[in-house]
């Protein structure tokens, strides 16, 4: 039987929260914005609302951080909510501020820690993910770190955001890499600059494809890249602001989707 080509929805900080998750049909997996580990450990509320699934849209918790004991405090009390899809661990964010401190894509270097991290989640029975840029800097990248960790580390599946953690946008996604980590025989999700049809039917020996900027565009990318019957966008836009109001999810810190006001521009710098 051949195996299922996912399609995800990238989470992207202040952008892809529960109401945006939902308007994109289509996505077999969306992700919450990051939560810190230590927030979620305490309880802290708006932690705890990043991670609030309301509807039946398969979501997997993106978690940031590298405190064990913090990591196996939460988990002790969590109670999975309906369609929740396991917890992904955030080692991707390039942000100066979080690579400072040791997370991110500074974490991709460690993997004894990765590994460790992984485990709790698992042995508290829940799917555990990555998502991995190809390492802190182009040095990292040629030294080839994010094949030592897909290598050692137990992950149900590893999401490779083709670029370096010095990289910007303006960089062209190195999809040459995805070859090689498919060859390690774990199951690979292809990100970064995947926009159209003939960009999936490339990328196909891969477990599947992790959207992101595009998707903040046009939501609907998922439904027409499987072909499936979809509302209009100005449906969409409908359902978007009625969920936005119902969940009291907006606030001065949300940024406003690309396919609510055009701005095809929006700085995106903060996906992760």
């Amino acid at each position: 039987m051949e195996k299922k080509f996912y399609y995800m929805l990238a989470p992207i900080e202040r952008l892809t929260d529960s109401s945006f998750r939902t308007i994109c049909h289509g996505a077999d997996l969306t992700f919450t914005e990051p939560a810190r580990i230590g927030a979620l450990a305490t309880n802290n509320a708006s932690a705890m609302r990043r991670i609030k699934l309301y509807d039946n849209t398969p979501t997997a918790i993106q978690i940031i951080g590298q405190q064990e004991q913090s990591l196996k405090k939460f988990l002790a009390l969590f109670l999975p909510e309906k369609n929740f899809k396991g917890f992904n661990l955030n080692l991707g964010c390039p942000a100066p501020d979080v690579v400072k401190k040791g997370l991110g894509c500074a974490l991709i270097k460690r993997v004894s820690k990765t590994k460790r991290l992984v485990n709790i989640i698992k042995d508290h029975g829940y799917s555990a993910s990555i998502k991995m840029r190809l390492g802190l800097n182009k040095f990292e990248k040629d030294k080839k770190v994010y094949l030592n960790l897909i290598k050692n580390v137990d992950a149900d599946f590893f999401i490779v955001h083709a670029r370096h953690g010095k990289q910007t946008y303006k960089d062209k996604a190195d999809w040459k890499v995805f070859h090689e980590c498919v060859k390690t025989g774990k199951s690979i999700i292809a990100n970064g600059d995947i926009n159209t049809k003939e960009d999936v039917e490339k990328l196909r020996y891969c477990r599947g494809v992790m959207i992101g900027r595009a998707a903040t565009i046009n939501p609907l990318i998922f439904a027409e890249l499987k072909g499936l019957k979809a509302p209009s966008l100005d449906e969409i836009k409908e359902e978007y602001m009625r969920l936005k109001k119902e969940r009291e999810s907006s606030s001065k810190n949300m940024l406003v989707p690309g396919f609510i006001d055009n701005n095809k521009k929006i700085k995106l710098d903060s996906e992760l």
